[in-house]
This record gives C-alpha cells, sequence and structure tokens, in this order.
C-alpha cells in the first residue's frame, strides 16, 4: 500500500457538495476503509456511528483544535466547510418515518475565528472555554447537556446515554473530529480504493499533520500513516541546523532527539518504540536557542494548570510532577539528581491510568519520554553547565 506525497495545504481546495442521502450503506463504507477517528484517539468510525445510528444520538462536531499547536479543524472549516457539513449529514441517522434528526451542534473555542466562521455559516456553534481539557470528548458532551466544559467520568461512552458520575442524565451524543466527518463525506465521494491507497495496511487513508516550530516553512499538509520524518521534515522545509529534539503529539505526546525522530516512522508502529503514536498529528521542532529542559518545565507547569481539578491526578499528580521536573532541573549534585529522577519515575506509575480523563496520562507520558530523553542534559546542568548552544552557568 502506498503512501501519499506530501501536499501543503495552504489554500483553499476546491470542493464538491456530497449528496446528502443517509444510506446505511457507509457503515459498509466505513468499515472497508478502517477510517479511525483524526482527533487522536484513532477509533473506528463505523463503531461509533453505528451506536449514534441506534440510539438516534445528538451529534457534536469537535472543532477545538484543543492539543498544543493543532489547526487542522481550522483549517478544515475554513477550506472545507461545503464538504464538512456534507459529512455531517451522512453521519446523521437515517430518517425514520417523520421522526426528526437529532440535533448538530459544532464545537469551537470562544470568540476563535473558526467560531465566527461557523456562524456565518448558519449552524450551532458550542462554544467552549479556552481550556486545554474543555475540548475533550466528555467536556464537550458535559457542556452540552449545560454543565461545566469539564471532564465526565463515564461508565460506558456517551454515544449509548446514560447518567455522569453525578446522576445526572446524558442523553445519547456521538462526539467526531472535524477531519474525521471531513473524511466521511470524502470517501462517500471518491469510495474505499482512493482511501486504502494511501497510508499503511493498519493506518489507511490521508491525514492531516500539523508542523510547526524550528522548521523551514511551517503549517498545514496532507499525507498519510508511514511516511519518514525524513520526508516530513523535507517538506515543512528542512529542520533548522541546529535542532536537537522534536516533540510529536502536544502535550501528551513524546520528545524524541533529532537522530531517533529521523529513523522513524510517522506510524503507530514507527512510533511504538518511543512509547508514542500519531495523536492529533502535531509535530513541533523545539528552538535550539531554548534549553530543552527549561521546554519541558513550561510545558509540564502549563498542563497542570489546564487540570480540570476534579480528580486525585489531576489536583495533586501533575502539580507534583511539574514541580519534580523543576526541581530536577535546578539540581546540582549528581546523587541528588539519581534520587530525584527515582522519585518522579515513582511519581509516574502514581498518575497514569488514574485520572478521569486522559489528561493526565497524556502529560506523565510527556514527563516520562522527556525524562529518557533529557537524562543526559539534566546530568550536565548537575554539573552547572547547559549542553544548549555551548552556553554555560544559565541556570
Amino acid at each position: 500500500m502506498s503512501t501519499t506525497t506530501f501536499r501543503k495545504t495552504d489554500r483553499t481546495s476546491a470542493a464538491r457538495t456530497v449528496p446528502t442521502t443517509g444510506n446505511p450503506t457507509l457503515l459498509d463504507t466505513l468499515t472497508d476503509a478502517g477510517l479511525t477517528g483524526r482527533g487522536g484517539a484513532a477509533f473506528p468510525a463505523a463503531v461509533k456511528v453505528r451506536a449514534a445510528w441506534e440510539n438516534d444520538a445528538a451529534l457534536i462536531v469537535n472543532c477545538c483544535d484543543g492539543e498544543l499547536g493543532a489547526v487542522k479543524d481550522g483549517w478544515v472549516v475554513t477550506h472545507h466547510l461545503p464538504q464538512l457539513l456534507a459529512g455531517v449529514d451522512l453521519v446523521l441517522p437515517p430518517a425514520r418515518g417523520r421522526r426528526p434528526h437529532p440535533p448538530v451542534v459544532f464545537a469551537a473555542h470562544r470568540g476563535s475565528a473558526t467560531a465566527d466562521r461557523l456562524r456565518a455559516a448558519g449552524v450551532d456553534v458550542l462554544e467552549t472555554p479556552h481550556r486545554y481539557v474543555s475540548s475533550e470528548e466528555s467536556a464537550l458532551v458535559s457542556l452540552w447537556h449545560q454543565g461545566d466544559a469539564r471532564p465526565l467520568t463515564k461508565r460506558a461512552p456517551f454515544v449509548y446515554g446514560g447518567r455522569d458520575s453525578h446522576g445526572r442524565r446524558i442523553s445519547p451524543t456521538l462526539v467526531l473530529n472535524a477531519e474525521t466527518v471531513w473524511r466521511i463525506a470524502q470517501l462517500h465521494e471518491r469510495g474505499v480504493a482512493w482511501f486504502t491507497a494511501q497510508g499503511t495496511a493498519t493506518e489507511p487513508g490521508p491525514r492531516l499533520l500539523a508542523v510547526r516550530g524550528a522548521v523551514a516553512s511551517p503549517g498545514v499538509w496532507e499525507t498519510a500513516a508511514g511516511v519518514p520524518f525524513t520526508a516530513v521534515f523535507e517538506a515543512a522545509g528542512g529542520l533548522l541546523p541546529e535542532v536537537e529534539y522534536v516533540l510529536v503529539g502536544g502535550l501528551g505526546g513524546v520528545l524524541l532527539t533529532r537522530a531517533e525522530a529521523e529513523s522513524a516512522t510517522w506510524s503507530t508502529p514507527g512510533l511504538a518504540p518511543f512509547g508514542g503514536t500519531p495523536g492529533p498529528g502535531v509535530i513541533e521542532a523545539l528552538p535550539p536557542e531554548r534549553c530543552p529542559v527549561d521546554v519541558v518545565a513550561e510545558l509540564l507547569t502549563y498542563g497542570a494548570g489546564e487540570s480540570a481539578g476534579q480528580c486525585g491526578p489531576c489536583m495533586f499528580g501533575l502539580p507534583s510532577l511539574a514541580a519534580q521536573w523543576t526541581a530536577l532541573a535546578q539540581c546540582r549534585n549528581g546523587q541528588a539528581l539519581t534520587s530525584g529522577i527515582d522519585r518522579l519515575r515513582s511519581s509516574l506509575g502514581l498518575v497514569e491510568g488514574r485520572g478521569a480523563c486522559r489528561h493526565p496520562d497524556g502529560v506523565a507520558r510527556l514527563a516520562g519520554s522527556a525524562l529518557h530523553t533529557l537524562t543526559p542534559h539534566l546530568q550536565a546542568h548537575a554539573t552547572g553547565r547547559c549542553p544548549t548552544r555551548s552556553l554555560t552557568n544559565v541556570h
């Protein structure tokens, strides 16, 4: 199976409107194509759409670009709104007599250009706060049901309905990422063969990828799983010469050395040795003039501050991880550094898999990956030296 040639998506492409049919064969198309969600979770789209049809679920199209560095949803809204709206029509349950279709709403950050464009198109907009966890799937469901924009503890996916942890009734609600809905429209228009000709056997289809940071030409690109990172960097004009580290997946991602990134492919198998996945499709080359330890400290502090504040791992675990990392960055004793690293590793195990949502897991993944990648840098700090740009005594 071939991979897609990189094509920069920096201008509007002509988009034909897909006929609205509500054809149940769409489920077969989604299954045969192997389309998975493009928001990061990679859950089979056919399974979610089938459950939505069986339960007459409302639809929330997530256009928030909630991950750090993510701009794909806004790009889809800007350049492919007709196809996005057609995809929504396809996802809605087939008509059943005089029964009306369930409601549809588009989620976007409050006051954003994306929200303005959607509202100008005449669709209902669910405006979310500018908080990291507010665009999480269950947080959008909560907000749609007049609750806070905070993740909900769920016993089963909310596409089946049910009640939240407070006993409040939640009607069946499906949440799909904007790129996913757009891909559904493309599949209906172009067919399974077009879709599966791109990507890999286990991760088929085209995908949007945002590349930013210390590259010559940052932007949004259309590609597919299985491309080498070297091709990613070449498409973005190349890494700046002094780049040493690459962050893959945003706040819940992994930190790779330049050599690791250049040896890997952008796919689940390619990133598995480093503990990562393609996730939300965000790659950032860290600025070479900044100490990577400081960058990670800022990310962990940000992650702790963006907590929903409703479970122990978020309220206490994430601030602890951020504080421990900061202490490691400031440590000037080799033995104390070793003890601090051991404590941080132990703390990671107390955070992962224990939160009401996946936010603590993602931040812990980043902390663990950064610890693995930057231990030599931390050891240099312990001697009073920072390797970044050969600067000394910067802390």
